[in-house]
């Protein structure tokens, strides 16, 4: 266990640091007469025996900072029963500085030395979990993989061991470098520091930014910041590089728990050095703090976090391995998702048809022999180029048989898929792609050229030929047809097995920022046989999907699919009569819309001709998943296709089926008095629970089945994904409080019945906290579009939690120009149709939603339009 000898204290910080207690400071001298100042937290724990320690976590800052950084940590972790040694290394902080500081700079193995002769004066004989952050995270894996014996795990901020030979140093840290500069802005003057410090996001208060000039208030104080940029290997022939390859090589032999935790906007560490940690520790734990930088440590919640991992991961009586799976009992052999493919390997019937590529009327059809010898030929292709298992290939380019065969062949090496709907904006893709850190993109000319000028990442691969000029201002290395040309007769890798990555599809970005969510080949898999076994989709079948999560299943379902024009970014440009012309094309017997596309397919329903309606007659299964939709939109489509079965699936990007009801179902459960939208019985395999909400509207409640219990929806399945990507916080509050096994709070809420159906009420987010207790808006909202004026209803809350007050917004027909208070005979009219008591109506040109899903209205916008309204403010369209 953790050795106490050693430490003296010593008043060495002043008193008044914010944050920071002046019995944490203490001074040490090594054995080579080196003076050390480090926090330690052992003050906290000199009543506790030695069995009740854990160990110690041993934190070392990086440039320009000192253990000052450490401060929040060091008074959190004697309660999680860590001692907590934050070190200031020489020349840095209130440890010692060399006579003449301007004759050398301390190297990289020298640093990590330091680091050794330090914790061997402290007597520190393990467990130890080291901790760094910029320069700092080098040094502690140093310690890290010098010391296996002693290492219990490893935990970084913003770092990097590794700088590739064709990448160049990150611009601040060359200028830095640059000639003169280097002493003028490091070490004359303190540009360096106060750079550094300029980094938090938000702005540092004062009091803690002159906590962190405290050291360096001096020229000399400041000449160990002049060495640490100094010794940065920004060549191989930098004397601390071989240090620096030899860390870097050791951490990936490392098999102690890993966490790390990053600020994604940091001008120096970005995520391309994540990537290369996450490859080196691919069972690390990994959070992106969405809007962090740099100064992780000053911008984020990330004190929490560590001391529950330390509890959970690192103790001995943390957890042993992964929860349980989804179902108990054999699980049925895995069979891939290009098996179907291989099986009409001779088939020379249409597999994948191109409405975009028509000619006339007439699509362009891709038979499944030449679909699976395209896949053949791009697989073997993208590995000859360097596409390994793990590497994440990001695919923008529109749906069709060129998508359908780079998606296949990703999967079939190995590969991991990443899918970004181009509706999430430009800064949404940037976001998406800069988290998800593709290692190639394969790309159309249009997203080639975001690419290229947002700095996205990747190899790139132009889907489109191009001329030589064009390639190289679109800096693109390969085009796809000389990819498949290069994998012609060529062997393909060993297939990925069912527990191995196969893609990271990002969610709407409705409810926050978009999340990557990662599923495994088996979770694939098992969402075809669900979709298979319950909708009865078979080699006979034509789908039409203008759903682009389904748009790719075809192949694997073994069925021939077409996608109708459309901008499948924008869900509402698809219409009836685009429809109909694919369902000609693929001789459609099952359509797959989204909620959106609908809308607006319902809407020119009048632009269709008798050819079209005869067409549309014979679909025999029609699909909306997304978001609910009502009985009456159902039914509109429905109309459509007179003699197709409605279903509307309730998913998300998390599980994409959960339950399944059709449309007499939900003319049938729209006569009943629950309120909320009925999404039906869960499918075959998949296990629904509500936890029930408090006063306060957090769901609290034990998980469980009861009828008539307003909750969070809980969902468990075998084709529920694996994990959020790069997103471990995320991932614990989806698994919050769950029952054993591998379960996931979707953020929706609603309730089941006592025929064991689930209705949807909204989002947890949504929720109005009233005086009389939680308030779900579906159902009122639900109650005021019966009124024949209302076209859409919002219920949200205004006021303070807890005795909210409920406003209903409606978007009327004909719509208003005037924003504002209803009139008088429409407020009263909506008052009446709704069952809760209403502070006000508002009348609102158009409803505003989300970045993808048209549908999803954005109720935190209209509530504080709403809230603006009501105190006086400026009236204008929400």
């Amino acid at each position: 266990m953790t050795a106490r000898a050693g430490a003296r204290a010593a008043d060495t910080v002043p008193p008044g640091l914010p944050g920071l207690e002046v019995r944490y400071s203490r001074v040490l001298t090594d054995a080579c007469g080196a003076q050390w100042h480090y926090l330690d937290n052992l003050p906290d724990l000199a009543d506790a025996a030695d069995e009740a320690l854990e160990g110690t976590v041993l934190a070392v800052h990086g440039n320009p900072t000192w253990s000052y950084l450490w401060r929040r940590l060091v008074a959190a972790g004697a309660e999680a029963g860590w001692r907590v040694v934050a070190v200031d290394q020489l020349e840095m902080g209130l440890s010692q500085r060399a006579a003449d500081p301007a004759d050398r700079y301390r190297t990289l193995p020298e640093r990590v030395a330091d680091l050794a002769a330090f914790t061997d004066a402290l007597g520190l004989t393990g467990p130890v979990v080291t901790l760094g952050h910029d320069w700092g995270g080098v040094v502690s894996l140093g310690w890290a993989v010098d010391h296996p014996d002693r290492l219990a795990g490893v935990a970084l901020l913003n770092t990097a061991v590794h700088q590739p030979d064709d990448v160049p140093l990150p611009a601040p840290l060359r200028l830095a470098l640059a000639g003169p500069v280097l002493p003028l802005g490091t070490r004359s003057t303190r540009a360096f520091l106060e750079t550094t410090l300029a980094l938090a996001r938000p702005a540092l208060p004062a009091h803690v930014a002159d906590a962190y000039r405290l050291p360096y208030r001096r020229a000399d104080e400041r000449a160990g910041i002049e060495g640490f940029v100094a010794d940065i290997p920004a060549g191989r022939e930098h004397p601390s590089r071989p240090e620096l390859d030899r860390i870097a090589a050791g951490v990936a032999a490392l098999k102690v728990p890993a966490l790390m935790l990053w600020g994604p906007h940091d001008p120096i560490f970005s995520d391309r050095y994540l990537d290369d940690l996450v490859h080196r520790l691919p069972h690390a734990h990994v959070h992106r703090f969405a809007d962090a930088g740099h100064l992780v440590a000053e911008d984020a919640d990330w004190v929490g976090p560590v001391t529950g991992w330390l509890r959970t991961t690192v103790e001995p009586s943390g957890p042993a391995g992964p929860s349980a799976g989804p179902s108990a009992g054999p699980q049925p052999p895995f069979v891939p998702l290009w098996a179907a493919l291989d099986a009409r390997a001779a088939d020379a019937a249409p597999a994948v048809l191109d409405l975009s590529a028509a000619e006339g009327s007439v699509a362009r059809s891709v038979t499944w022999r030449a679909l699976h010898r395209q896949v053949l030929r791009v697989a073997a292709g993208l590995h000859a180029i360097g596409v390994r298992r793990g590497d994440r290939v990001s695919l923008l380019v529109e749906p069709g048989p060129t998508l359908t065969a780079l998606v296949y062949a990703c999967l079939r090496i190995g590969a991991v898929v990443v899918v970004a709907d181009a509706g999430l904006g430009v800064r949404g893709m940037t976001r998406a792609q800069r988290g998800a850190w593709p290692q190639f993109v394969v790309a159309q000319r249009k997203g080639l050229a975001a690419a290229r000028t947002l700095g996205w990442p990747g190899v790139r691969i132009s889907a489109d030929a191009l001329s030589p000029a064009v390639r190289r201002a679109l800096g693109v290395e390969h085009e796809l047809v000389d990819v498949a040309r290069a994998g012609q007769g060529t062997d393909l890798p060993p297939e990925p097995g069912p527990l191995d990555e196969a893609a990271v599809l990002f969610t709407s970005g409705s409810t926050g920022p978009a999340k990557g969510v990662v599923y495994t080949h088996a979770q694939l898999s098992a969402l075809r046989d669900v979709l298979a076994a319950h909708l009865d989709v078979g080699a006979g079948t034509g789908l039409v999907t203008g759903f682009a999560p389904f748009a790719l299943l075809g192949p694997a379902l073994g069925t021939r699919s077409v996608t109708p024009v459309m901008d499948v970014s924008r869900p509402r440009t698809l219409t009836a009569r685009a429809v109909a012309d694919a369902v000609r094309a693929a001789d459609g017997d099952m359509v797959f819309l989204s909620p959106a596309a609908i809308l607006n397919v319902v809407d020119t329903a009048g632009e269709l001709d008798a050819a079209d309606r005869d067409a549309l007659a014979r679909v025999r299964t029609f699909l909306s998943t997304g978001a609910p939709i009502g009985a009456d939109l159902l039914a509109a489509a429905a109309r459509l296709m007179p003699r197709a079965t409605a279903h509307t699936p309730y998913g998300m990007t998390e599980c994409l089926l959960v339950t399944d009801i059709t449309g007499d179902g939900v003319r049938d459960a729209a006569a009943e008095p629950d309120d909320g939208v009925c999404v039906g019985v869960p499918l075959p395999g998949v296990e629904v629970l509500v936890s029930a909400l408090d006063a306060g509207g957090a769901a609290t409640g034990e998980p469980g089945r009861a009828p008539g219990v307003l909750g969070e929806v809980l969902v468990r399945a075998p084709h529920l994904k694996q994990r959020y990507d790069r997103l471990w916080l995320t991932d614990r509050a989806a698994e919050r409080d769950t029952p054993p096994g591998r379960w996931h709070r979707t953020g929706d809420v609603g309730h089941l019945d006592d025929a064991g159906r689930l209705w949807i009420e909204g989002r947890l987010a949504h929720v109005l906290t009233t005086a009389d207790g939680p308030l779900a808006p579906v159902g009122p909202e639900q109650h005021a579009e019966r009124v024949a004026q209302v076209r859409r209803a919002a219920v949200v809350g205004v006021g303070p939690a807890g005795v909210q007050h409920a406003v209903a917004v409606v978007e009327t027909l004909p719509a208003t120009r005037r924003p504002g208070l209803a009139p008088a005979r429409l407020a009263a009219a909506v008052r009446g149709a709704c069952p809760v008591p209403l502070v006000a109506v508002l009348v609102a040109p158009r409803m505003p939603t989300d970045v993808r899903h048209n549908s999803k209205i954005d109720r935190a916008r209209l509530a504080a339009w709403a809230d603006g309204i009501l105190t006086g403010g400026r009236v204008g369209a929400p």
